[in-house]
């Protein structure tokens, strides 16, 4: 028997296994889904995030990005990361570092699907696999989170579509642009590539959606798409709780409020340290205060601003707002990064 199955093979899941390895636990991976895996992302890593990734020794390929700009059709204000740049990485570029260490650590990777999952007082079996305790990192929608009945009603409508520009980025920060649609992402991730990543609860194609942007769509020029459009969503996950038996969630199945602050993947590396050390300790119901702990302050800020761009008299005043206090804006970024 192993201590712990991690199902899921996406930033959580893989940097579950590696501090778990890190840590002296046996391990073993479950993901169906080939390597690579790509995914519609705003693909901003924060520079906790990437400082975390080194510290287990993840090399990723990507352009530092060293700020935030805030933009609407008339005004923009910056702020400047003062911890250290953040990473503008691919998707696939991220899960190819992951997929190294793995490699490197001899952590197993089966692909298959994790199917039932099957627990008792002090083991869980799932795809043919004896664990202590299983980690389920297996997404937004996740399977395992629904089979435990662990998930509540409610969600949000809004929903991520992403799309990358071959063209030179030109500016060093990632810019998030406002309409009332919703938010547009724009983030250097090579030296001749700029993803774009647009949020809305709106119908209808990138295309269309780029529209709601025209500051953007004149920075755009001609440059020419260099991948296709994938789509995430709907995006709001709420869960009952994070902990069934030896089952802990971690990542986006352990619930998600919204990609407006593009803080995912850190807040999913923060929780994957957690969820690990309470494993290690043999303390699984340490795990939800932990989870609450060390997440509370980007859902609290993600959830604020959410609820601001919903109110239709406010969500035309968040960027002059910013723009008329950019000390406190500064302060909040760099809060959360």
């Amino acid at each position: 028997m192993i201590d712990l199955l991690v199902a899921g093979c996406g930033p959580a899941g893989a940097a579950t296994a590696i501090r778990a390895a890190l840590a002296g636990l046996d391990v073993v991976v479950v993901e169906p889904r080939e390597a690579p895996i790509d995914k519609a992302c705003g693909e901003g890593i924060a520079a906790s995030a990437v400082q975390y990734l080194s510290r287990l020794g993840v090399a990723v390929e990507g352009r530092p990005f060293y700020g935030i700009r805030y933009l609407d059709a008339s005004r923009s204000v910056d702020a400047r990361f003062r911890s250290g740049p953040g990473l503008g990485a691919r998707r696939t570029a991220l899960q190819q570092g992951l997929r190294d260490r793995l490699e490197e650590l001899r952590i197993p990777v089966v692909r298959t699907r994790i199917g039932l999952v099957e627990q008792s007082s002090s083991s869980v079996s799932a795809a043919g696999i004896t664990a202590r305790y299983l980690a389920a990192a297996d997404g937004l929608h996740s399977p395992i989170r629904r089979q435990l009945g662990l998930g509540l009603g409610g969600g949000s409508v809004r929903r991520g579509l992403r799309q990358h520009f071959a063209m030179r980025p030109w500016t060093d920060l990632v810019e998030v642009y406002w309409s009332s649609l919703g938010e547009a992402y724009v983030t250097p991730v090579a030296d001749d590539l700029v993803g774009l990543a647009v949020l809305t609860s709106a119908r209808g194609s990138f295309d269309q959606h780029l529209r709601a942007f025209p500051r953007l769509l004149a920075r755009l020029g001609d440059a020419s798409p260099a991948s296709g459009v994938l789509g995430a969503g709907p995006l709001r996950q709420r869960v009952r709780r994070r902990v069934a038996g030896r089952v802990l969630l971690v990542g986006d199945a352990a619930g998600y409020v919204d990609a407006l602050t593009g803080e995912g993947i850190a807040v999913a590396l923060r929780t994957s340290a957690e969820l690990v050390d309470c494993v290690a300790a043999d303390r699984p119901e340490d795990y939800e205060a932990a989870w609450r702990r060390v997440s509370w302050e980007c859902r609290a800020l993600t959830a604020s601003l959410l609820w601001a761009r919903n109110r239709s008299l406010l969500a035309p005043r968040i960027v002059p707002a910013a723009a008329a206090l950019p000390g406190v804006y500064g302060a909040i970024v760099n809060r959360l990064t």
